[in-house]
């Protein structure tokens, strides 16, 4: 058990390809709850993400330079042994839909059987953002479509250069 004195940090991990507005209302509400919150970048090689780690690692920078209380970190492997290392014991994911929740469900039993004072906490976005997914601006982006109202500056600038978007 955590002592009154010590910080309550969590763990928010994804791939962020690009971070969207729906990520920043989960972190937002996470911060809500938690003393501090790690954005942990997913290193996946098994993943093909559309930017690079480093790319995803200053577009979320810039975008969360006004919050005190996160910091933006890489990961590779499996979130348990990062929130070891980490001496955290609570993990952040959205949830958007019921697929989502079958997913993270299951990950978060078998995370919790890896580590036993792992705890997962379940956050749902503003109804605005329960559509919302990198992959879905992704593909409005590819097709020079209005993406803007989905992503924070630093995600859109990045998108238009990647696609060439004036």
């Amino acid at each position: 058990m955590k002592k009154k004195t010590e910080k309550h940090v969590a763990i928010y991990p994804g791939t962020f390809d690009p971070i969207t507005l729906g990520h920043l209302d989960i972190l937002n509400r996470a911060l809500r709850l938690f003393d501090h919150v790690v954005v942990a970048v997913l290193s996946n090689t098994s993943k093909k993400p559309l930017f690079s780690l480093a790319e995803r690692m200053h577009i979320i920078k810039k975008t969360i330079k006004h919050l005190e209380r996160v910091t933006v970190e890489s990961f590779e492997g499996l979130v348990v042994d990062y929130l070891s290392r980490k001496e955290a014991q609570t993990v952040v994911r959205g949830l958007r839909v019921v697929s989502d929740f079958e997913y993270e469900f299951q990950m978060a039993l078998m995370n919790r059987k890896l580590k036993a004072d792992f705890e997962s906490v379940f956050l749902m976005p503003s109804a605005e953002f329960t559509f919302l997914s990198s992959s879905l601006v992704k593909e409005i982006a590819y097709n020079h479509g209005q993406f803007k109202a989905f992503v924070p500056v630093a995600s859109y600038e990045a998108l238009r250069r990647k696609f060439g978007i004036k």
